[in-house]
Order: C-alpha cells, then structure tokens, then sequence
C-alpha cells in the first residue's frame, strides 16, 4: 500500500543492467531475474548477501523494467498479455504476507500480525468454551429427560406393587389361602449344607430343577459325542475297504485319514475352548492325537475282523 504510488528514479539502461538482463528479453526472463535476486538481497532472507539498500534498488528496477514491457506491449494489445501483468503480484511480498495484515517495514508488519494471531486464538477459545457449555447444558437436558423417564417406570412399578399387594390381602381376607398345604407349619430350611447361604441354594435348585447346565459340562458332553462320533465312522469307513488293500483302495484311505486328522483339528479347538472356561482344573482336557486315534481304529477294525 505504502509503495502503490510511488515512482522509481532508475532509468531503462540502468534497470536492465541491475537485473542483469538486456533489452528485448522476455517477461518470465524479467521475473526469474528479479526471484533470484530478491532471494538474494532480500533482508528476511538467510543469504549471507542480504542488504536492504541493494533490494530497494532491485525493486525499483523491477517496476522499471515490467512498466517499460508494458508500454511495449500498447502497440499491440493483447488481453491475455495484459491480465498476467496487471494479475501478476510482486514475487518478494511472500517473505513479507503475514496473511495480508498490517502496514509499514516487515518488522512493523511482523509485530502486527503477531498481534492478530493472539487477538485470533483468543477469539477460537471463547468460541470453544461457548460451544463447551452449549453441549454440557444440552447433556443436563438429556439427563434431565432420561430421569423423567426413569421416574414414570419407577411409578409404574410402585403401582403394580401396590396393585399385586391389595390383591393377595383381598385374597387372604375372602380364605383362598386356607385350604393351602403346610399351614401353620414352619418353613422348611436348607440342612444340606450349612455353609451355603440359602438364597444361593434356592436359586441353583431352580436352576436344576429347570434343566440349566453350566456351560463347560455341555462343552465336555459335545466334545465325548463328537469323538466318538469320529471313531466310529473312521472305523466304518476302513471296514469298507478290502483286506489286503489294493492300491486305490489306499489311496482312499489316505484321504479318509487326512479328513479325520482336519476334524481332530477342529475337536482339539474345542479342547482349548473348554479348558478356559472349566472352574476346576483336574477336569481339564488334553488334545487327542490323530495318530492314536488311527491305530486305535485299526486295532478295534482287527478285532472285529477276528
């Protein structure tokens, strides 16, 4: 803003010669030429060459040189040609852009536009702590409904109570409960072990009574059924061969022997599932080995055989 209308003192000759360039150049010539010696003089550059007087006298010889090209070009104008050099900004202000803010020498610039950063962040963290409270109050709202909510089943269930409550002492009043076996004689307590605590004792009866099973006793049962599921059809299957084998009932029985070895693998899966979940240790499993499992099968087939 400060250096829109001011004009430069150069000359043509003597611009062209401080950007190194002769007359009749090109415009991107002019511009390389001027890039690399701002990145040279330029006094925020790290060059060991940096100088502000040396960078002002390029400046001007810039805006010398673009003028004298432009006037060049009104003989015969192009509107193309004269957007890039009314478009085109000047190649140094990306050392001195500080997001557009401020005015004056790059340090004045600088101190401004620190300012604006503090000014800026400032503003983002009242909008975060705004934004912060609007989400706590929309959570009390949230709550606030789930404990309407809450309440009502509360109620609801008090009233069923009650409801329950008056018809068991209506029925008590009109002698439905009189003709009940066991009256006027004490409960009878748990002497099974008095170490229990009853309601304990009286949840797992139900449990039994209703055909629960823990988890690992039905993991033991399925693995006892599926092994002796594969016994007997491993041991069917060799009684379906000949004695001796030929070669392609051999071949047979090689595959038969590698899908009984995939479903021992399988089996062996569900070892180690039941081995995790089983509470005492001495009922723990081991693998079965599909090698033993084989020659059990050709001794029990040989034992039919005889």
């Amino acid at each position: 803003r400060m250096l829109s209308g001011y004009k430069p003192k150069n000359d043509i000759k003597d611009s062209y010669k401080i950007l190194g360039l002769e007359e009749g150049c090109s415009l991107d010539d002019v511009r390389n030429s001027y890039r690399n010696l701002a990145k040279k003089y330029h006094p925020d550059s790290s060059s060991g060459m940096a100088d502000s007087k040396a960078f002002i006298r390029v400046e001007e010889a810039y805006r010398v040189v673009l003028n004298d090209l432009e006037a060049k070009q009104i003989s015969d104008p192009s509107e193309e040609e004269e957007d890039q050099f009314k478009s085109k900004s000047l190649q140094h202000r990306h050392y001195l852009s500080f997001e557009g803010v401020g005015i004056g020498t790059p340090s004045q610039r600088e101190k401004q536009y620190m300012q604006f950063r503090v000014d800026r962040a400032t503003e983002q963290v009242l909008q975060y702590r705004q934004q912060r409270l609007e989400n706590r109050y929309a959570g009390s709202d949230l709550s606030r409904a789930e404990d309407v909510r809450q309440s009502k089943k509360v109620k609801i269930t008090q009233a069923v109570e009650r409801l329950v409550e008056d018809l068991i002492q209506e029925s008590m009043a009109k002698g439905d409960f009189d003709n009940l076996s066991g009256k006027g004689k004490p409960l009878q307590k748990f002497s099974d072990s008095p170490h229990i605590d009853p309601m304990t004792h009286n949840l797992n009866r139900i449990l039994i009574d209703n055909g629960y099973q823990p988890e690992w006793i039905l993991l033991q049962k399925e693995i006892r059924e599926t092994i002796e599921l594969l016994r007997k059809s491993i041991v069917a299957s060799r009684r379906k061969l000949g004695e001796p084998m030929t070669l392609s009932e051999q071949k047979q029985w090689g595959r038969v022997c590698e899908q009984f070895a995939e479903d021992i693998r399988k089996l062996n899966k569900r070892v180690d599932n039941f081995n995790l979940v089983v509470p005492i240790l001495s009922r723990q499993m081991v693998h079965f080995s599909t090698d033993k499992e084989i020659l059990r099968a050709q001794k029990t087939y040989e034992a039919v055989m005889e």
